[in-house]
């Protein structure tokens, strides 16, 4: 399984249910790794998006604990037990963890590799992707030469799980 996530120079990845900042680069990189996949996110994320709904051409499983949550045209699972049934039936090279920050931690040790995009610059945070960094099982695998947005300075990052 994958993650997918656009940080901070402190793992930050949100601020009142909202992205820190919009880089269309990195929008544009989420966008093609993602389409034609399998994405998986907390209800508050799909929320944060325009609407409230799912993102096109994909499957979006969408992982709650309020058994009353529907969302046209996601799939909702209640537990983890069911969302690792549901994701069974998929190819795991095809699912993607899209947040927010207790997806991520929920599911981190279940994935092997993760697409960051690495902003450096720090933000007001009050969401945070676990900093891999600090975990000696994550390495760097994959790196871009620096982009920038405006003032911005952003890298894309793929970090994997050594086995």
């Amino acid at each position: 399984m994958n993650l997918i996530a656009a940080v901070d120079k402190n793992w930050g990845i949100g601020k009142n249910n909202q992205l820190l900042v919009r880089i269309p680069m990195d929008q544009k990189f989420f966008r093609e790794t993602t389409t034609g996949k399998v994405v998986v996110m907390g209800r508050k994320t799909l929320e944060s998006f325009p609407n409230g709904l799912p993102l096109k051409n994909r499957t979006n499983i969408v992982l709650t604990h309020n058994p009353g949550f529907r969302a046209k045209g996601a799939l909702v699972v209640h537990s983890l037990e069911e969302l690792r049934e549901k994701l069974s039936e998929y190819d795991s090279n095809d699912i993607y963890v899209i947040g927010g920050e207790s997806i991520y931690r929920q599911l981190l040790d279940e994935c092997d590799t993760a697409h960051i995009t690495k902003i450096n610059y720090a933000y007001d945070a009050d969401a945070y992707f676990p900093d891999l960094d600090a975990r000696p099982e994550w390495r760097i695998t994959a790196d871009s030469e620096e982009q920038t947005y405006f003032d911005l300075e952003f890298f894309f990052y793929k970090y994997e799980k050594v086995k």
